[in-house]
Protein backbone atom coordinates (compact mmCIF):
# COMPACT_ATOMS: atom_id res chain seq x y z
CA UNK A 1 0.00 0.00 0.00
CA UNK A 2 1.29 3.42 -0.87
CA UNK A 3 1.10 6.71 0.85
CA UNK A 4 -1.00 9.20 -0.87
CA UNK A 5 -0.94 12.90 -1.30
CA UNK A 6 -3.37 14.82 -3.42
CA UNK A 7 -5.96 17.51 -2.98
CA UNK A 8 -9.35 16.61 -1.72
CA UNK A 9 -11.76 18.52 0.39
CA UNK A 10 -13.41 17.33 3.56
CA UNK A 11 -14.63 18.71 6.81
CA UNK A 12 -12.73 17.58 9.86
CA UNK A 13 -15.11 16.01 12.39
CA UNK A 14 -15.45 17.50 15.84
CA UNK A 15 -14.48 14.25 17.57
CA UNK A 16 -11.62 11.86 16.82
CA UNK A 17 -12.50 8.61 15.13
CA UNK A 18 -12.95 6.94 11.77
CA UNK A 19 -14.90 9.05 9.35
CA UNK A 20 -16.23 8.45 5.90
CA UNK A 21 -15.46 11.28 3.50
CA UNK A 22 -16.04 12.34 -0.06
CA UNK A 23 -13.22 11.91 -2.51
CA UNK A 24 -12.54 15.59 -2.55
CA UNK A 25 -12.50 18.07 0.28
CA UNK A 26 -10.37 20.74 1.74
CA UNK A 27 -10.38 22.84 4.84
CA UNK A 28 -8.24 25.09 6.96
CA UNK A 29 -8.18 25.10 10.73
CA UNK A 30 -5.98 26.95 13.18
CA UNK A 31 -3.25 24.65 14.38
CA UNK A 32 -1.88 27.46 16.47
CA UNK A 33 -2.12 31.07 17.17
CA UNK A 34 -5.05 33.13 18.47
CA UNK A 35 -8.07 31.29 19.78
CA UNK A 36 -10.56 32.99 17.47
CA UNK A 37 -11.48 30.78 14.50
CA UNK A 38 -10.68 31.85 10.96
CA UNK A 39 -13.59 32.56 8.67
CA UNK A 40 -13.15 29.23 6.88
CA UNK A 41 -13.03 27.09 10.01
CA UNK A 42 -14.18 23.56 9.36
CA UNK A 43 -17.53 22.32 10.56
CA UNK A 44 -18.15 18.85 12.03
CA UNK A 45 -18.65 16.11 9.50
CA UNK A 46 -21.89 14.16 9.34
CA UNK A 47 -20.36 11.27 7.42
CA UNK A 48 -21.01 7.71 8.53
CA UNK A 49 -18.15 6.23 10.57
CA UNK A 50 -16.10 3.43 9.12
CA UNK A 51 -16.14 0.11 10.91
CA UNK A 52 -13.31 -1.72 12.57
CA UNK A 53 -11.07 -1.80 15.58
CA UNK A 54 -7.69 -0.42 16.56
CA UNK A 55 -4.85 -0.84 14.13
CA UNK A 56 -1.98 0.68 12.18
CA UNK A 57 -1.43 3.93 10.36
CA UNK A 58 -2.06 4.33 6.68
CA UNK A 59 0.55 6.96 6.25
CA UNK A 60 3.08 4.46 7.41
CA UNK A 61 1.65 1.37 5.84
CA UNK A 62 1.43 -2.11 7.21
CA UNK A 63 4.40 -3.33 5.19
CA UNK A 64 6.73 -4.80 7.76
CA UNK A 65 9.25 -2.01 7.56
CA UNK A 66 11.27 -0.97 10.60
CA UNK A 67 8.92 0.99 12.72
CA UNK A 68 5.93 -0.55 11.04
CA UNK A 69 4.51 -3.84 12.17
CA UNK A 70 3.03 -5.63 9.22
CA UNK A 71 2.35 -9.16 10.03
CA UNK A 72 0.35 -11.67 11.93
CA UNK A 73 1.83 -13.49 14.90
CA UNK A 74 3.67 -16.61 13.83
CA UNK A 75 0.84 -18.95 14.65
CA UNK A 76 1.60 -21.65 12.12
CA UNK A 77 -1.50 -20.69 10.16
CA UNK A 78 -0.19 -20.06 6.65
CA UNK A 79 -3.65 -19.08 5.46
CA UNK A 80 -3.43 -15.88 7.49
CA UNK A 81 -1.36 -13.33 5.55
CA UNK A 82 0.92 -11.07 7.49
CA UNK A 83 -1.03 -7.95 6.66
CA UNK A 84 -4.03 -9.39 8.51
CA UNK A 85 -2.44 -9.12 11.92
CA UNK A 86 -5.48 -8.75 14.15
CA UNK A 87 -3.97 -6.37 16.69
CA UNK A 88 -2.81 -3.90 14.06
CA UNK A 89 -5.06 -4.21 11.03
CA UNK A 90 -7.96 -1.81 11.33
CA UNK A 91 -10.45 -2.35 8.56
CA UNK A 92 -11.26 -2.55 4.91
CA UNK A 93 -13.80 0.04 3.91
CA UNK A 94 -17.20 -1.66 3.53
CA UNK A 95 -18.52 -1.35 0.02
CA UNK A 96 -15.22 0.06 -1.30
CA UNK A 97 -13.19 -3.04 -2.17
CA UNK A 98 -10.81 -1.11 -4.41
CA UNK A 99 -9.66 1.26 -1.68
CA UNK A 100 -6.54 0.65 0.39
CA UNK A 101 -7.13 -0.58 3.94
CA UNK A 102 -7.27 2.06 6.64
CA UNK A 103 -5.40 2.02 9.91
CA UNK A 104 -5.77 3.64 13.30
CA UNK A 105 -3.17 6.03 14.75
CA UNK A 106 -2.09 3.97 17.78
CA UNK A 107 1.06 2.73 16.10
CA UNK A 108 2.15 6.22 15.09
CA UNK A 109 1.62 7.48 18.63
CA UNK A 110 3.80 4.63 19.88
CA UNK A 111 6.65 5.41 17.51
CA UNK A 112 6.46 9.22 17.57
CA UNK A 113 8.96 9.79 20.43
CA UNK A 114 11.53 7.51 18.76
CA UNK A 115 11.00 9.28 15.45
CA UNK A 116 11.50 12.69 17.04
CA UNK A 117 14.68 11.58 18.78
CA UNK A 118 16.06 10.01 15.58
CA UNK A 119 15.49 12.76 12.99
CA UNK A 120 18.72 14.46 11.96
CA UNK A 121 18.81 17.98 13.38
CA UNK A 122 22.11 18.43 11.52
CA UNK A 123 20.05 19.09 8.37
CA UNK A 124 18.05 21.92 9.93
CA UNK A 125 20.64 24.71 9.71
CA UNK A 126 20.99 24.62 5.90
CA UNK A 127 17.22 24.36 5.67
CA UNK A 128 16.71 27.38 7.94
CA UNK A 129 19.15 29.42 5.84
CA UNK A 130 17.16 28.64 2.70
CA UNK A 131 13.83 29.42 4.35
CA UNK A 132 15.14 32.69 5.81
CA UNK A 133 15.94 33.90 2.29
CA UNK A 134 12.43 33.34 0.98
CA UNK A 135 10.04 36.26 0.53
CA UNK A 136 7.51 36.30 3.37
CA UNK A 137 3.85 35.63 2.57
CA UNK A 138 0.95 36.98 4.58
CA UNK A 139 0.05 33.49 5.77
CA UNK A 140 3.69 32.53 6.37
CA UNK A 141 5.79 29.73 4.95
CA UNK A 142 3.73 27.11 3.13
CA UNK A 143 4.85 23.58 4.02
CA UNK A 144 3.45 20.47 2.33
CA UNK A 145 3.64 17.33 4.50
CA UNK A 146 3.31 14.32 2.20
CA UNK A 147 1.81 11.13 3.67
CA UNK A 148 1.36 13.00 6.94
CA UNK A 149 -0.30 10.23 8.95
CA UNK A 150 -1.22 11.70 12.33
CA UNK A 151 1.03 14.72 11.74
CA UNK A 152 4.13 13.86 13.76
CA UNK A 153 6.43 15.59 11.27
CA UNK A 154 4.66 18.90 11.77
CA UNK A 155 4.67 18.54 15.53
CA UNK A 156 8.42 18.00 15.40
CA UNK A 157 9.43 20.54 12.75
CA UNK A 158 7.08 23.52 13.04
CA UNK A 159 8.33 24.48 16.54
CA UNK A 160 11.93 24.38 15.23
CA UNK A 161 11.37 26.98 12.47
CA UNK A 162 10.83 30.71 12.93
CA UNK A 163 7.96 32.57 11.37
CA UNK A 164 4.29 32.02 10.61
CA UNK A 165 3.60 28.75 8.84
CA UNK A 166 0.75 27.20 6.89
CA UNK A 167 0.97 23.41 6.74
CA UNK A 168 -0.81 21.49 3.97
CA UNK A 169 -1.28 17.92 5.21
CA UNK A 170 -1.58 15.23 2.52
CA UNK A 171 -2.82 11.70 3.11
CA UNK A 172 -5.32 9.31 1.53
CA UNK A 173 -7.00 8.50 4.87
CA UNK A 174 -9.45 11.08 6.28
CA UNK A 175 -9.32 9.29 9.64
CA UNK A 176 -5.63 10.14 9.97
CA UNK A 177 -6.04 13.62 8.51
CA UNK A 178 -8.43 14.42 11.33
CA UNK A 179 -5.92 13.42 13.97
CA UNK A 180 -3.15 15.33 12.21
CA UNK A 181 -5.22 18.50 12.04
CA UNK A 182 -6.52 18.57 15.60
CA UNK A 183 -3.08 17.76 17.05
CA UNK A 184 -1.20 20.31 14.94
CA UNK A 185 1.46 22.39 16.75
CA UNK A 186 0.32 25.64 18.31
CA UNK A 187 3.18 27.89 17.34
CA UNK A 188 6.47 28.28 15.50
CA UNK A 189 9.86 28.63 17.20
CA UNK A 190 9.37 32.38 17.66
CA UNK A 191 5.73 32.12 18.75
CA UNK A 192 4.29 32.92 15.33
CA UNK A 193 1.01 31.36 14.28
CA UNK A 194 0.72 27.98 12.56
CA UNK A 195 -2.36 27.04 10.50
CA UNK A 196 -3.26 23.72 8.91
CA UNK A 197 -5.07 22.58 5.78
CA UNK A 198 -5.87 18.97 4.87
CA UNK A 199 -5.83 17.44 1.40
CA UNK A 200 -6.80 13.91 0.54
CA UNK A 201 -5.63 12.04 -2.55
CA UNK A 202 -2.91 10.21 -4.43
CA UNK A 203 0.81 10.98 -4.57
CA UNK A 204 0.74 11.01 -8.37
CA UNK A 205 -1.36 14.17 -8.24
CA UNK A 206 1.31 16.10 -6.34
CA UNK A 207 2.12 18.29 -9.35
CA UNK A 208 4.21 21.47 -9.64
CA UNK A 209 0.89 23.34 -9.75
CA UNK A 210 -0.13 21.77 -6.43
CA UNK A 211 3.15 22.99 -4.94
CA UNK A 212 2.92 26.53 -6.29
CA UNK A 213 4.07 28.91 -3.56
CA UNK A 214 5.46 26.12 -1.39
CA UNK A 215 8.45 26.92 0.81
CA UNK A 216 9.12 23.29 1.77
CA UNK A 217 7.99 19.71 1.17
CA UNK A 218 8.39 17.26 4.02
CA UNK A 219 7.72 13.57 4.55
CA UNK A 220 8.51 11.00 7.21
CA UNK A 221 8.97 7.27 6.57
CA UNK A 222 7.69 7.71 3.02
CA UNK A 223 10.45 7.15 0.46
CA UNK A 224 10.93 3.44 1.07
CA UNK A 225 7.32 2.60 0.18
CA UNK A 226 7.55 4.44 -3.15
CA UNK A 227 8.64 3.21 -6.56
CA UNK A 228 11.37 4.76 -8.69
CA UNK A 229 8.69 6.46 -10.78
CA UNK A 230 6.97 7.93 -7.73
CA UNK A 231 10.22 9.25 -6.31
CA UNK A 232 10.93 10.80 -9.70
CA UNK A 233 7.51 12.46 -9.69
CA UNK A 234 8.15 13.89 -6.23
CA UNK A 235 11.61 15.18 -7.17
CA UNK A 236 10.33 16.74 -10.40
CA UNK A 237 7.47 18.49 -8.63
CA UNK A 238 9.77 19.95 -5.96
CA UNK A 239 12.31 21.04 -8.58
CA UNK A 240 9.65 22.72 -10.72
CA UNK A 241 8.31 24.55 -7.68
CA UNK A 242 11.84 25.49 -6.59
CA UNK A 243 11.26 24.32 -3.02
CA UNK A 244 13.49 22.20 -0.80
CA UNK A 245 12.46 18.77 0.45
CA UNK A 246 13.19 17.30 3.88
CA UNK A 247 12.51 13.55 3.74
CA UNK A 248 13.17 11.76 7.01
CA UNK A 249 13.35 8.25 8.45
CA UNK A 250 13.80 6.16 5.32
CA UNK A 251 14.91 2.63 6.17
CA UNK A 252 18.58 1.93 5.47
CA UNK A 253 18.39 -1.89 5.40
CA UNK A 254 20.46 -2.43 8.56
CA UNK A 255 19.40 -3.49 12.03
CA UNK A 256 21.74 -4.11 14.99
CA UNK A 257 20.46 -6.23 17.89
CA UNK A 258 22.31 -6.71 21.18
CA UNK A 259 22.88 -9.44 22.20
CA UNK A 260 23.39 -10.90 18.75
CA UNK A 261 21.59 -14.04 17.52
CA UNK A 262 22.56 -16.44 14.69
CA UNK A 263 19.30 -15.69 12.82
CA UNK A 264 19.66 -11.88 12.88
CA UNK A 265 21.25 -11.59 9.43
CA UNK A 266 18.86 -14.03 7.74
CA UNK A 267 15.79 -12.29 9.15
CA UNK A 268 17.19 -8.92 8.06
CA UNK A 269 17.90 -10.14 4.53
CA UNK A 270 14.40 -11.58 4.17
CA UNK A 271 12.91 -8.39 5.50
CA UNK A 272 14.84 -6.29 3.00
CA UNK A 273 13.62 -8.52 0.17
CA UNK A 274 10.09 -8.03 1.48
CA UNK A 275 10.61 -4.26 1.35
CA UNK A 276 11.42 -4.41 -2.35
CA UNK A 277 8.38 -6.40 -3.39
CA UNK A 278 6.00 -4.95 -5.99
CA UNK A 279 8.62 -2.45 -7.11
CA UNK A 280 8.93 -0.51 -3.84
CA UNK A 281 12.39 0.87 -3.19
CA UNK A 282 12.79 -0.19 0.44
CA UNK A 283 16.39 0.26 1.59
CA UNK A 284 17.38 1.59 -1.86
CA UNK A 285 15.09 4.58 -1.49
CA UNK A 286 17.53 7.24 -0.28
CA UNK A 287 20.03 6.47 -3.05
CA UNK A 288 17.27 6.63 -5.67
CA UNK A 289 15.90 9.88 -4.24
CA UNK A 290 19.32 11.50 -4.06
CA UNK A 291 19.92 10.64 -7.72
CA UNK A 292 16.47 11.87 -8.76
CA UNK A 293 16.87 15.24 -7.02
CA UNK A 294 20.45 15.65 -8.26
CA UNK A 295 19.28 15.12 -11.83
CA UNK A 296 17.12 18.22 -11.35
CA UNK A 297 20.08 20.25 -10.09
CA UNK A 298 19.34 20.02 -6.36
CA UNK A 299 22.08 20.00 -3.75
CA UNK A 300 21.47 16.85 -1.71
CA UNK A 301 22.59 16.12 1.84
CA UNK A 302 21.95 12.94 3.83
CA UNK A 303 22.46 12.08 7.48
CA UNK A 304 21.87 8.95 9.59
CA UNK A 305 18.72 8.98 11.75
CA UNK A 306 18.67 5.67 13.64
CA UNK A 307 16.16 4.54 16.18
CA UNK A 308 18.02 3.54 19.36
CA UNK A 309 15.70 1.32 21.35
CA UNK A 310 16.46 0.12 24.86
CA UNK A 311 14.51 -0.90 27.97
CA UNK A 312 12.67 2.42 27.99
CA UNK A 313 11.19 1.69 24.57
CA UNK A 314 10.16 -1.92 25.24
CA UNK A 315 6.60 -1.52 23.93
CA UNK A 316 7.81 -0.06 20.64
CA UNK A 317 10.57 -2.66 20.33
CA UNK A 318 8.13 -5.52 20.85
CA UNK A 319 5.73 -4.23 18.19
CA UNK A 320 8.56 -3.56 15.77
CA UNK A 321 9.98 -7.07 16.35
CA UNK A 322 6.66 -8.73 15.56
CA UNK A 323 6.32 -6.85 12.31
CA UNK A 324 9.96 -7.25 11.30
CA UNK A 325 9.99 -11.02 11.84
CA UNK A 326 6.57 -11.61 10.33
CA UNK A 327 7.48 -9.71 7.16
CA UNK A 328 10.59 -11.89 6.84
CA UNK A 329 8.45 -15.02 7.18
CA UNK A 330 5.97 -13.74 4.62
CA UNK A 331 8.86 -13.32 2.22
CA UNK A 332 10.47 -16.68 3.06
CA UNK A 333 7.86 -19.09 4.45
CA UNK A 334 10.54 -21.70 5.17
CA UNK A 335 11.64 -19.47 8.05
CA UNK A 336 8.33 -19.82 9.91
CA UNK A 337 9.38 -22.40 12.51
CA UNK A 338 12.87 -21.08 13.38
CA UNK A 339 11.61 -17.49 13.20
CA UNK A 340 8.83 -18.33 15.65
CA UNK A 341 11.37 -19.53 18.19
CA UNK A 342 13.57 -16.51 17.43
CA UNK A 343 10.69 -14.12 18.04
CA UNK A 344 9.79 -15.77 21.34
CA UNK A 345 13.39 -15.44 22.53
CA UNK A 346 13.65 -11.83 21.44
CA UNK A 347 10.34 -10.83 23.04
CA UNK A 348 11.36 -12.49 26.29
CA UNK A 349 14.64 -10.57 26.30
CA UNK A 350 12.79 -7.37 25.46
CA UNK A 351 10.36 -7.81 28.35
CA UNK A 352 13.29 -8.44 30.69
CA UNK A 353 15.02 -5.23 29.61
CA UNK A 354 17.92 -7.20 28.12
CA UNK A 355 17.48 -6.31 24.42
CA UNK A 356 18.76 -3.25 22.60
CA UNK A 357 18.01 -2.51 18.97
CA UNK A 358 19.33 0.05 16.51
CA UNK A 359 17.09 0.40 13.46
CA UNK A 360 19.04 2.40 10.89
CA UNK A 361 17.31 5.13 8.89
CA UNK A 362 18.56 8.00 6.73
CA UNK A 363 17.27 11.56 6.42
CA UNK A 364 17.63 13.48 3.16
CA UNK A 365 17.57 17.23 2.49
CA UNK A 366 17.32 18.30 -1.15
CA UNK A 367 17.87 22.00 -1.76
CA UNK A 368 16.28 22.47 -5.15
CA UNK A 369 17.25 25.46 -7.25
CA UNK A 370 14.89 28.26 -6.20
CA UNK A 371 12.68 30.03 -8.69
CA UNK A 372 12.14 33.77 -8.88
CA UNK A 373 15.72 34.69 -8.14
CA UNK A 374 15.66 33.60 -4.49
CA UNK A 375 19.04 32.38 -3.27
Amino acid sequence: MRKTTAPATRAIPSQPGPQGAPESANGVIPGAGPSEPPTDRLEPSSAEPLTGGPGQSSAEPLTGRPGQPSAAPLTGRPEQPSAERATLRLRDVPGRPGEPPRYAPEWLRLREPADAAARARELLDPLRIRLANLPRRADGLVVHDVGCGTGSMGRWLAPLIDGAQHWVLHDHDPYLLHFAAVAAPRSAADGSRVTVETRRGDLGRLTPEALAGAALVTASALLDVLTVEEVGTLAAACASAGCPALLTLSVAGRVDLTPAHPLDAEIADAFNDHQRRTGMLGPDAVTAAAEAFAEHGAAVRTHPSPWRLGPGEAALTAQWLRGWVAAAVEQRPELREPAGRYLDERLTACAAGELRVVVHHTDLLALCRPTGGVS
